[in-house]
């Protein structure tokens, strides 16, 4: 009896260690069921690459429509080329302006995961939709769509059927990217030495597997496309979307999360009626007279506390501790602050965040008038070059896999050449910034519409004046779009994947799906800016009778000025962006660990 007992003793000594040898992530990010988070059994690579191959598959999905919209809209449905350019901007635009909507729900009430699923649901959904619509009315009659047959006319029920599906998919994609990105990169705990690092990359093979995954669009789905096969290709995107949304919630058990913060519009609104409130309040000048909440504790769900910095002093009088709010306190005997009347140093540095990002973001939306032209401008200007070799028809979209293979190529060389390189000459072991990454891609983007004019200028020379509907408007090869796809891969790497990274690590620990959106929302507003200036530019040189830049034959035009015109634009962006970047100031984080946090100035609690 006394050996059972004491093989009962060891076991439960057994058991106990094993608990205690579970290690848990150090960012306060808890599994499935609760509970804080297991580091060996959730998260990391494991969660991370299924996510990864998820944004592979929606990505491959999402480009198999995007991707030849252009072509669609003036084969099947018989717009004209500034018309359907305008119409893809529009749609495109609209996909990342609902990441907004998907950002604000996921940090506000449903968190990442719930977001992403709901959203791609709706995404499976819109793909469907357009590939029954396609198939069963508008490729009438059947064999339609392709550069010979036009097809006829369309009801108004038709056509909103086809918008309505569409932009299903633009509320679904746009919905699901912001988050999908920022979910991925909670896998990984940030105050863990290894972790990451591996968050770190995390964000270029994320971009990469977005570029991946839209190479089997841009060229296998492109060419059947090109070919009439429309329905065949937007099934395939609807299967590829339905096996995505399969292997996302199959690693349910494996993800780790973070608690939604609440809604953050309310918060900001706090901050601002409660400086307003304090207008006439001084402030000491090491800020000795704001309120933390809490003290040195991180909040319940993991967020860290921002640590006070002296720009937007007007937003500091939101937390700065008076007379009145201690008389409160002690009338109402309790701790609890009213947040309309006082704020915490986390909550106004919250705000400043936001302020001191927005010069920065509204720099990038110029370049993301630069990217949009390969969805729009680059394919009709393919379509007017010579795409044959031997008895092969090339897809002008298909030319778009070079700018695949220039992201890929370019990860691979920045992360094994150029950062290392970088890391050596500025001593810094980070390598270039975030911002310094990001005016490099300016820079590119410059590079690539010059490049983009220089050949318009050829094709032109090259152009069969009086062709209208010819196989080839003009003998130059469409391989002559080579560097500028190149250049605009070469770009995306150092504005994108910066953007990425910069948004991310910036942004307040309750707004990271926030940050996220704002690079979205920056190829949204671009798709709009890039609308609005075709429309302008074709409005102003089609006076006298002209044709203008951009008309219906593309010989007859001129587009290399609208390349140039864009190159100049791009130009004075950058000379802006120095400045700003110049003018930004880091946000600085209290660590969650009890070491961090205690080489870090304390601030005053309410008390009395």
């Amino acid at each position: 009896m006394a050996c059972l007992n004491f093989c009962k003793t060891q076991g439960f000594a057994q058991e106990k260690n094993r608990k205690k040898k579970e290690e848990c992530t150090l960012d306060r990010t808890v599994d499935w069921h609760g509970h804080p988070a297991s580091r060996d059994k959730t998260g990391s690579w494991v969660a991370g690459i299924l996510i990864l191959v998820n944004q592979g598959l929606a990505t491959l999905a999402f480009f198999g429509v995007g991707v030849n919209l252009v072509l669609f809209l003036t084969r099947v449905l018989g717009q004209d080329n500034a018309e359907a350019a305008n119409n893809v901007s529009k749609w495109t635009g609209t996909v990342y302006l609902f990441s907004l909507l998907g950002a604000f729900l996921s940090d506000s009430y449903w968190g990442r995961y719930k977001t992403c699923a709901i959203f791609q649901a709706i995404f499976v959904t819109g793909l469907v939709s357009l590939s029954l619509s396609t198939y069963l009315v508008l490729l009438k009659p059947i064999g339609c769509g392709d550069k010979e047959t036009t097809c006829g006319g369309h009801s108004i029920f038709h056509l909103a059927l086809f918008y309505v599906s569409i932009y299903m998919v633009a509320l679904g994609n746009g919905g699901y990217q912001p988050n999908i990105a920022t979910f991925g990169a909670d896998q990984f705990d940030e105050e863990h030495t290894k972790e990451g690092h591996s968050k770190i990359a995390f964000f270029s093979y994320f971009y990469l597997a977005l570029n991946l995954g839209s190479l089997f669009s841009n060229t296998i789905l492109v060419y059947f496309e090109d070919e009439g096969m429309w329905a065949l290709g937007f099934w395939a995107s609807a299967g590829s979307a339905t096996i995505g949304l399969v292997l996302f919630l199959c690693g349910t058990p494996r993800y780790r999360h973070f608690t939604p913060n609440g809604n953050p519009l309310s918060r900001f609104c706090q901050v601002l009626i409660a400086a307003l409130r304090k207008w006439k309040v001084e402030i000491m000048p090491l800020g000795e007279n704001l309120y933390e909440n809490g003290g040195n504790e991180p909040s319940q769900n993991g967020a860290r506390k921002i640590l006070h910095t002296q720009g937007f002093k007007f937003l500091d009088r939101a937390a700065v501790i008076t007379e009145k709010d201690l008389n409160n306190q002690m009338e109402k005997e309790t701790h609890l602050n009213n947040p309309w009347r006082l704020c915490s140093v986390t909550q106004v540095e919250e705000v400043k965040c936001i302020l001191r990002l927005l010069p920065i973001w509204l720099c990038t939306i110029l370049y993301s008038v630069v990217f949009t032209q390969m969805a729009s401008l680059f394919v009709e200007q393919g379509a007017a070059m010579k795409t044959t070799i031997v008895a092969f028809n090339i897809p002008p979209a298909s030319m778009s896999s070079f700018d695949i293979l220039s992201v890929a190529s370019f990860i691979f060389i920045y992360r094994r050449i150029l950062d290392p390189l970088a890391a050596r000459v500025t001593k810094n072991p980070m390598g270039l910034t975030e911002l310094q990454r990001m005016g490099i891609g300016l820079i590119i983007a410059i590079m690539a519409m010059v490049s983009a004019g220089v050949v318009e200028l050829f094709r032109l020379k090259y152009a069969i004046k009086e062709c209208t509907k010819c196989d080839s408007p003009s003998s130059l090869s469409i391989f002559w779009q080579i560097p500028q796809y190149v250049l605009i891969g070469a770009s995306e790497v150092f504005m994108y994947v910066g953007q990425l990274e910069f948004f991310n690590a910036q942004a307040p620990d309750g707004l990271k799906s926030f940050g996220s959106a704002l690079c979205m929302t920056s190829i949204s507003l671009g798709n709009y800016v890039s609308s609005l200036l075709v429309t302008s530019v074709m409005k102003i040189s089609t006076r006298d009778n002209m044709p203008g830049w951009i008309p219906g034959n593309l010989n007859k035009g001129h587009l290399d000025r609208f390349y140039f015109l864009l190159a100049a634009l791009t130009t004075a962006d950058l000379v802006v962006y120095f400045i700003c970047a110049k003018w930004y100031k880091y946000t600085k984080f209290e660590g969650r660990s009890a070491e961090d946090n205690n080489n870090t100035r304390q601030l005053p609690e309410l008390s009395v």
